[in-house]
């Protein structure tokens, strides 16, 4: 079988992983599939959106396609870093300390409301999202695999919400949000919930083991260097505009990277067109850059900066 006949294959397993989330997922498409994209190229994801839009439903959803080891972290304000990663405790049978292992320790975190937690609570994630292991009294231990976070996030002018440090926002590869139904769909959330007290259980569309041969297959999936400068210049431009005050990371370089290699993957391509990275780099970059006060005042996005950036920039042509 050759390259180009497994990322179709694959691509097409993918895709019955999408449509087994809209069964459940009342919402827009490319939303699943943008949320589809982050997973299968290993990055975390972060949806923000007001409370009741569906965002622990998709998620909840998208554990239970992928068949992963799912655990669900209410993040409050009471929460505390050792819930997390866990600790070591003192058990008096056997007179030693022992790891008592934390909720982190699953295939699949759901980070539910986590701008609820204080920043401290917050950073416990950090170590776990960079580098799949957590430290605890100078003791390291790995994560399973495939290590995945998905957290929701409510609008930073809601009462009882902490900013999210920019140095965890880097850490997710996609921002996402899903925006209020239109009306077939709100209908068709009240139709469904008329007789049925939940949303229909979901049967696993692909093992831990396959989903982790997909995300290797989309590492492969091949770059040019055209469309490599393309991105480098994509990022280098939120660094120069005066419209943002703190641009891109190297690391929100490499997550564009990754991402576009997922989006050509979702499309049943072995390599990496410059529409990619233009359809992908609203998501991957404008939540980890900060906007200047200029861009504030005018009402801005950071999704809209971003796409006049990238607009700015020289497409390349005959990829």
């Amino acid at each position: 079988m050759t390259e180009d006949e497994k990322v179709a294959e694959y691509a097409a397993r993918v895709a019955r992983i999408s449509d087994s989330i809209c069964r459940v997922f009342v919402g827009k498409r490319s939303s699943v599939d943008l949320l589809l994209t982050g997973v299968i190229a290993g990055l975390h994801v972060l949806i923000e959106d007001v409370p009741g839009v569906g965002k622990t439903t998709l998620a909840k959803s998208l554990s239970a396609s992928l068949g992963l080891d799912f655990a669900r972290i209410q993040f409050t304000p009471d929460l505390l870093p050792g819930d997390i990663i866990g600790m070591t405790i003192w058990k008096p049978d056997s007179q030693e300390f022992v790891f008592k292992t934390g909720a982190i320790m699953h295939q699949f975190i759901l980070a539910d409301e986590i701008n609820r937690a204080s920043p401290r609570t917050q950073s416990s994630l950090l170590e776990a999202m960079q580098e799949q292991a957590v430290t605890v009294d100078g003791h390291t231990y790995r994560l399973p695999e495939p290590f995945v976070v998905i957290a929701t996030q409510n609008p930073s002018t809601f009462m009882g919400a902490f900013q999210l440090p920019e140095g965890e926002l880097d850490r997710f590869g996609i921002a996402l949000s899903l925006g209020y139904p239109d009306h077939e769909g709100e209908e068709e959330i009240l139709r469904r919930f008329q007789t049925e007290a939940s949303a229909p259980d979901i049967r696993p569309q692909i093992s831990p083991s396959e989903l982790g041969e997909i995300q290797s297959l989309v590492r492969t999936v091949r770059i040019s260097d055209a469309v490599r400068t393309f991105m480098i210049e994509v990022v280098r431009k939120t660094r120069e505009t005066p419209l943002i005050q703190l641009g891109a990371s190297p690391r929100a370089a490499v997550q564009l990277q990754r991402a576009s290699q997922g989006h050509a993957f979702m499309s049943g391509r072995h390599f990496v067109m410059p529409e990619d990275v233009v359809t992908l780099a609203p998501s991957v970059l404008s939540h980890r850059v900060i906007l200047s006060s200029e861009a504030r005042i005018g009402s801005s996005s950071g999704a809209e900066i971003i796409e006049q950036l990238v607009k700015e920039c020289q497409i390349p042509v005959g990829i």
